[in-house]
């Protein structure tokens, strides 16, 4: 079960408006456009899906799991691995940038003792926050529970990565929709199987990702930052 109270933070958290600065990354779906890979509704349905399955999808849920219910030592692990599993340059500045925003943001909205504990234990590895590392701790600290939180967040990922590509095929609002509307199994299977899938199962491979990714950094004309 789910509060009112819980509900509205994590709404507010995973918004559009929340200023985490989302819209201005595409996860290196600018160049999977710009390539072709990705130019309408069916292709973009299949490249969110497998990044879901096998990307970034995969590994920042189980990073999300493993934060939630972190004690301080685990806590290190999860921000050490988080920082460092990171294919690309671009990729890295996605997370981390959002992490960074995230945590401001929610530290100045909502402030908690776990959320000053994870700025200073970040501090001290000097790494970033990564962002589902950032969203996991708010949620467990705040009393949102571990499924519903997770399952928002890729909703979330997946929004965001859905609204780039209708500025950038482009598509219209409305097959825009129709993606995130066939998408939502998709997104309550990664959740599951995140819950269910034992720690040391850790991984991803979305070779495809990272590759489009590092195109990117040297797109003549570039609307996204990774």
């Amino acid at each position: 079960m789910i509060t009112d109270g819980a509900l509205y933070r994590l709404m507010t958290w995973l918004s559009p408006s929340f200023p985490v600065g989302a819209y201005t990354y595409s996860h290196g779906l600018e160049w999977a456009v710009e390539s072709g890979a990705v130019h309408d509704r069916a292709t973009l349905e299949d490249w969110v899906r497998g990044v879901l399955a096998h990307g970034a999808g995969r590994s920042d849920a189980d990073l999300f799991r493993d934060a939630w219910g972190a004690d301080a030592a685990a806590l290190d692990r999860v921000i050490e691995v988080a920082d460092a599993f990171r294919g690309t340059a671009e990729l890295a500045l996605e997370s981390a940038a959002q992490g960074r925003a995230f945590l401001t943001a929610v530290q100045a909205s909502w402030p908690h003792p776990r959320l000053g504990a994870l700025a200073g234990r970040c501090a001290a590895l000097d790494r970033p926050p990564a962002y589902p590392v950032a969203v996991a701790v708010a949620a467990a600290a705040h009393g949102v529970p571990l499924a519903p939180a997770l399952t928002a967040f890729l909703h979330a990922f997946t929004a965001n990565l859905v609204s780039a590509a209708v500025r950038l095929v482009p598509l219209g609002q409305t097959d825009g929709q129709r993606v995130q509307a066939a998408l939502a199994p998709a997104v309550a299977e990664a959740a599951r199987a995140a819950l269910a899938r034992p720690a040391e199962d850790f991984g991803a491979a979305a070779p495809m990702v990272d590759l489009f990714s590092m195109f990117h950094e040297t797109q003549y004309t570039r609307l996204f930052r990774s």
